[in-house]
C-alpha cells in the first residue's frame, strides 16, 4: 500500500439519461433527495433557503441529511457552471468534483474527491468510507434515472447495510 493514494479518488459511471437531468440531480434539492439524501437544503449567499426546485449557484451552501444516520453535512458550493461541472466541499475541507461528459447515448459521471487528510482516522472514514458510499450512491443515481428504482435502505431495522 506504499503507492496507494490516500488523498483522493475518482469514480466513473455511465448513465443513459440526459446531461441536463443528471446535472439537476446534483444541484436541486428535490432531485438530490430522490437518490442520495433524505433531506437537502440549499441556501444562497445571504443564507436564504432556496426552493426545493431551485438549482444552486457558486457560493451557495448546503445542509444534507441521510436516511438512518444522525450525521448532518454542511458545506459550500465552490463551482457550478449550470451545465456539466459542479464542485462542493464535503467531509470537512475535502472537495468533490462532478464532471459530466456525453459519450454515445450515455453521460459519463466522473466524481473526484480530493484534499483528503492522510491521518489514520481520515484514511479510514473519509478515503475508504466515502469511496464506498459514493460507489453505492452513483449506482443508485443510475438506477433512479434509468429505471426509477431507488435502491436505498430506508428501514431503520436494517442498519448498517451496503445500501445506506
Amino acid at each position: 500500500m506504499v503507492n496507494f493514494d490516500w488523498s483522493s479518488f475518482t469514480l466513473k459511471i455511465a448513465i443513459n439519461a440526459k446531461l441536463e437531468d443528471i446535472y439537476k440531480a446534483w444541484t436541486n434539492a428535490e432531485e438530490i433527495e430522490k437518490w442520495f439524501l433524505s433531506n437537502a437544503e440549499f441556501y444562497d449567499e445571504n443564507n436564504v433557503l432556496l426552493s426545493k426546485r431551485q438549482s444552486v449557484l457558486k457560493g451557495d451552501q448546503y445542509k444534507w441529511i441521510w436516511y438512518l444516520y444522525d450525521d448532518i453535512e454542511l458545506g459550500k458550493i465552490t463551482e457550478a457552471n449550470g451545465k456539466d461541472f459542479y464542485q462542493f466541499t464535503f467531509a470537512g475541507n475535502c472537495l468533490v468534483e462532478i464532471k459530466l461528459t456525453e459519450e454515445f447515448e450515455y453521460v459519463i459521471v466522473e466524481l473526484t474527491q480530493k484534499n483528503i487528510p492522510t491521518d489514520d482516522n481520515s484514511k479510514r472514514n473519509i478515503r475508504l468510507g466515502c469511496h464506498q458510499g459514493w460507489s453505492f450512491y452513483l449506482v443508485n443515481l443510475k438506477s433512479v434515472l434509468e429505471g426509477g428504482l431507488d435502491l436505498r435502505n430506508k428501514d431503520n431495522r436494517f442498519k448498517p447495510m451496503l445500501n445506506n
